[in-house]
């Protein structure tokens, strides 16, 4: 559970340092995918938690 904590903190952190650049495509295509990464992340969390 630490360990995907610890991703979905990388993961915010990374798309976070990526919003901040406005006007750069690549920054941008970076964003979307890591969005979905996260949406996934979200999901496994959510899988653990409602399993105690």
């Amino acid at each position: 559970m630490e360990e995907l904590i610890a991703k979905m903190n990388e993961t915010m952190a990374a798309i976070q340092a990526d919003l901040n650049k406005v006007g750069n495509k690549a920054a941008q295509a970076r964003v979307r995918k890591l969005t979905l990464e996260f949406e996934k992340l979200g999901k496994c969390y959510r899988r653990e938690t409602c399993k105690k």
